[in-house]
């Protein structure tokens, strides 16, 4: 097992900061792009990744790490805030505790201590979701029993531990309003106080106790950074994994970069950036992403692409924008700037609704669970960036518009599509001549094979590839090997014909079919449409017999369970029937 202890000057990981409280905004976004040299690679780790596990139990999140997260090469999982919270459906419950025993919906300090031990047996640590600038807005009986009221919490805090200013934030440009009044009228303990200090140090030993290995620290910007040191100069572990929330505002008072000195810092502007470039701008002016852009140093720097307040407030992107949404997930884990970690939450309509199953994940794609840590094209991401290690980027290539290209060092080359049509290019990578696994739309198996695509790149680092719509190509020194049978049950030998992929994610009761302009492809009639399979969720896949030659135009649909019919995006798609065996398409639903 891999040692716990974490460097405070080069820390091996960037974690996800999970975000404020119910109701509280991101107030920033890049700024534009300025001139810069080639970016760096952040400091090296064998496994950096973490997998936000967002109001997951215990037990769920156990399984993940030894279904997943470990076999997937995930170096860490962050797990929601385990202590005593207020009661409550909502999901903001578990920013509001009313004391530090473990003792709330996600499960008690047995189902705890199993999780920790069945992720280090997976190879995976466990940083928690720490909630320490804060305690209740209200009084009540907590999920464990506990009877409290504002600014008293029998066994840890009285009046006199909270800081005099009784009313809300309303002035982020006063250090003082910022760092002394309540956070959307939580009451604020006093951090300058020795006495809160060592009870919040005393809540962060037990954890650390039990095993876990570092900290995702909430709304720092609301308390002086020198309070924090000196709260983890307290800890039994001082170089204790520390990662901060702090959202970057213009102009404002307190700034994330003072958080620095105390560990990492979530660099927001870093997902609200790439929301900007992929929805509305081009994928080439991701060129010198990061530190030229005016982002924090690259090797002390959190980056994501949303998290569970983002996903609800708008200012990242989230599940539903679908293409997009995935493919910023597969530049943040290629590209070197930051340490990634990817949220994994559930299907909201309303900004409040809690965890379904009361956090129970009875199996991903089902009950409402999205599982974004397992979608293939994200997962399988992770071992690229395991394989690229401390590699820098070369061979940087882009179309001028929403098709890029880019390699880490001689160990792995990803290419993004995000052309509302296929490309076809020959690029030039480092890599080392071979066969390649495209881990976009395949599986290395054991015996030196692929499930899917396979690419050959020749002895000058050359190959050559045709890239659908919104959908990418991946290869690394991780995943080599001979050409497979591909995705989804191949047609019968000597049969011609049309092997369909497409990524989409779907709420509960939703399908994905093709139809064209052929009779095996329901001339397009919606009833008559090809159902494709959800083996591989996110990815549909289904194959249709076809004659030599045959020419179709296609697109897919998405049917609700009560039978409506959404047509995706766009123009028409193509496809040309090979003289023998099948076409494979790889395309993404286009919203």
């Amino acid at each position: 097992m891999r040692s716990r202890s974490r460097s405070t000057t080069r820390p091996r990981l960037g974690r996800l900061l999970a975000g404020l409280l119910a109701g509280v905004l991101a107030t920033s976004t890049a700024t534009g792009v300025l001139a810069a040299p080639e970016a760096e690679a952040a400091p090296p780790g064998d496994k950096d990744v973490t997998a936000v596990l967002f109001e997951q139990t215990f037990s769920s999140v156990a399984r993940a790490c030894t279904e997943v997260l470990g076999p997937k090469g995930y170096g860490y999982v962050q797990v929601s805030p385990p202590q005593e919270r207020i009661q409550g459906p909502q999901w903001w419950t578990a920013y509001q505790p009313v004391s530090y025993r473990i003792a709330g919906p996600l499960g008690d300090r047995a189902a705890f201590q199993s999780m920790i031990s069945t992720c280090n047996n997976a190879g995976v640590d466990v940083i928690v979701d720490a909630v320490v600038n804060h305690m209740s807005a209200g009084s009540g009986t907590g999920t464990g029993g506990t009877q409290y009221s504002k600014y008293n919490y029998p066994g840890h805090y009285q009046d006199q531990d909270f800081h005099g200013c009784r009313q809300p934030i309303n002035n982020y440009n006063d250090r003082y309003n910022v760092q002394q009044c309540e956070l959307v009228g939580l009451s604020d303990l006093n951090t300058g106080s020795e006495y809160v200090r060592s009870e919040i140090a005393e809540y962060l030993n037990d954890l650390i106790s039990m095993g876990v290995d570092g900290f995702r620290v909430d709304a720092v910007k609301h308390m002086a950074t020198d309070d924090l040191r000196a709260i983890k100069s307290r800890l039994s572990n001082p170089n204790v994994y520390w990662v901060q929330e702090a959202i970057f505002g213009a102009g404002e008072a307190v700034s994330p970069a003072e958080y620095l000195q105390n560990g990492d810092v979530q660099e927001f502007r870093y997902a609200t950036g790439l929301k900007r470039v992929f929805t509305d701008e081009s994928l080439a002016y991701l060129a010198n992403y990061g530190e030229a852009w005016g982002f924090m140093p690259a090797g002390q720097s959190g980056v994501f692409i949303a998290n569970h307040d983002t996903e609800r407030n708008g200012s990242t992107m989230n599940y539903r924008d679908g293409a997009a949404y995935t493919l910023a997930h597969v530049f943040m884990l290629a590209h070197p700037y930051g340490t990634p970690s990817v949220h994994s939450g559930y299907d909201f309509s309303d900004h409040d609704a809690g965890a379904p199953g009361g956090g129970n994940v009875g199996a991903c794609y089902s009950g409402g669970w999205r599982c974004q840590h397992a979608w293939p094209q994200i997962a399988n991401m992770v071992g690229f960036r395991n394989a690229a290690g401390d590699a820098g980027i070369t061979n940087w290539w882009d179309n001028g518009n929403d098709a890029i290209a880019f390699g880490r060092g001689d160990r792995a080359f990803v290419a993004i599509n995000h052309e509302g049509s296929s490309i076809t290019q020959t690029f030039q990578t480092s890599l080392p001549a071979g066969t390649y696994c495209d881990v976009q739309h395949g599986d290395p198996t054991s015996g030196g094979g692929c499930t899917g695509t396979t690419y050959t790149v020749d002895g000058g680092g050359r190959f050559t590839a045709t890239i659908g719509a919104h959908d990418a190509v991946a290869l690394h020194v991780g995943a080599t090997g001979s050409p497979g049978p591909g995705p989804g049950p191949g047609p019968d030998p000597g049969r011609t014909g049309a092997a369909f992929s497409v990524t989409a994610t779907t709420s509960w009761g939703e399908n994905i079919l093709v139809v064209g302009d052929h009779a095996g492809l329901g001339a397009w009639n919606p009833a008559a449409a090809v159902p494709l399979s959800s083996a591989s969720y996110p990815t549909w896949t289904g194959d249709v017999s076809l004659p030599a030659g045959t020419v179709v135009q296609y697109k897919y649909l998405r049917k609700g369970a009560n039978g409506s019919v959404t047509w995706e995006s766009g123009a028409n798609r193509s496809a040309t029937v090979p003289a023998s065996g099948v076409v494979r398409m790889t395309d993404a639903w286009r919203g």
